[in-house]
């Protein structure tokens, strides 16, 4: 799916919002499971066939109601499970450390050859 052209292709975060508000409303708990994933790619030349690939998930649900007031996009209803929170209401340092873009790049580092 294009997150970000969930609701047309010009549609805003609120558009977005709204869009999967109004498609999960009648949508259990138990079946309201999100994900977001990150892949980066290191491409050392043109033509390398070998690149380093790291992709990375953040698994969490969505949860009924907007919460927080950071982050955006789908922040204010992406919960972390483990947390009870939002991704809206974690601060930067905690998102970065739980986030699939923050995983990633800290797995794109770690498979970086050292020099």
């Amino acid at each position: 799916m294009q997150s970000a052209r969930y609701a047309g292709p010009h549609a805003t975060d609120e558009d977005n919002l709204r869009r999967l508000e109004c498609e999960l409303a009648d949508v259990p708990d138990e079946r309201r499971g999100a994900r977001y994933v990150c892949a980066l790619v290191y491409v050392r030349t043109g033509d390398d066939d070998q690149p380093i690939v790291c992709e990375r998930p953040w698994i969490g649900r969505i949860a009924r109601e907007r919460r927080g007031t950071s982050g955006f996009g789908y922040d204010p209803v992406f919960v972390v499970p483990h947390l009870g929170l939002t991704a809206a209401e974690l601060d930067p340092q905690q998102k970065n450390a739980l986030s699939h873009r923050g995983q990633a790049m800290r797995a794109l580092l770690e498979a970086l050859p050292r020099a």
